[in-house]
């Protein structure tokens, strides 16, 4: 069983009589469908829509939850979610520790289960505290396998609406719910179909450059490397632009390293054919 354990990771505890009114109203995720030992993706968005913090969250006893954030983010989310707060009857509180532990093949029966992999059809438990003693990159591994980008290795907060990074499809995302901050430019995204970007697999024909490397198609930038591993890596792309370059025939390259750029299989997305490039809003 793989286990790593993964540093700069901290958490904040929302609980009180009003912790999930007051998160519903706030996040994307949906909390009243949310079962015990099980972690979603979830984000708070500014007004425009787009992730301002990312975390994942997980019941903890009566009326509480946990949310997993980065350690440099944390304060900030702490700050901001007391901002709303206002005269709800919630308490937001600083956790300690700054690691989590993460198991697959098999996960941890005791752990948590995240709904990111759950959704691309792979077990991984999650809990906080340090475990896991094998490589970290393994866990690298597994994200790109699946296509599963993260806040920070993967994408700038502040510069991604949550289809771009599959909230959408690894429930992070509710359709269903009442209002939250950023909710009509998302579901005006999801209604129009307008969504433009979209993690890829990407694969080099020799060991991938650096993340933040561009990927260039004829001299034209189509997205930039995320987390790397070797010859692999993610990116999100414009999908319209990559559609382009397959179609012409035109190579996708890495600092001169030819790569190739799939979708994850499980998502059912494809690259837009022309037909749908034409009829986009």
């Amino acid at each position: 069983m793989p286990s790593v354990t993964l540093p700069g990771r901290a958490f904040l505890r929302l609980s009180g009589k009003d912790a999930e009114s007051f998160l519903q109203g706030l996040i994307t995720t949906d909390l009243p469908s949310l079962p015990e030992g099980e972690l979603r993706p979830g984000a708070l968005l500014t007004p425009q829509g787009k992730i301002l913090f990312a975390f994942l969250i997980v019941r903890d006893g009566e009326s509480a939850f946990l949310l997993e954030t980065g350690a440099g983010e944390r304060d900030a989310l702490a700050k901001r979610l007391t901002l709303y707060k206002l005269r709800a009857a919630v308490e937001i509180a600083a956790v300690d520790g700054d690691s989590v532990a993460v198991a697959w093949e098999p996960a941890d029966a005791q752990a948590p289960r995240d709904a990111r992999f759950a959704a691309a059809g792979i077990a991984v438990s999650r809990r906080p505290g340090a475990g896991g003693t094998d490589d970290p990159s393994l866990y690298d591994a597994l994200r790109i396998s699946a296509g599963l980008p993260e806040a920070g290795a993967d994408y700038a907060l502040s510069d991604a609406f949550p289809h771009d990074v599959l909230l959408d499809l690894s429930a992070g995302l509710s359709f269903r719910k009442g209002c939250y901050v950023g909710q009509e430019v998302v579901s005006r995204m999801q209604h129009r179909g307008t969504a433009r970007r979209r993690p890829v697999i990407v694969t080099g024909a020799a060991a991938l450059p650096p993340s933040g490397t561009e990927l260039l198609a004829g001299g034209k930038p189509v997205g930039a490397l995320g987390t790397v591993t070797g010859s692999t890596g993610l990116a999100i792309v414009r999908l319209d632009r990559a559609a382009d370059a397959m179609r012409a025939g035109t190579p996708v390259t890495a600092a001169e390293v030819p790569v190739t750029l799939a979708l994850p299989a499980w998502t059912g997305l494809t690259f837009p054919d022309e037909a749908a490039e034409a009829a986009a809003p």
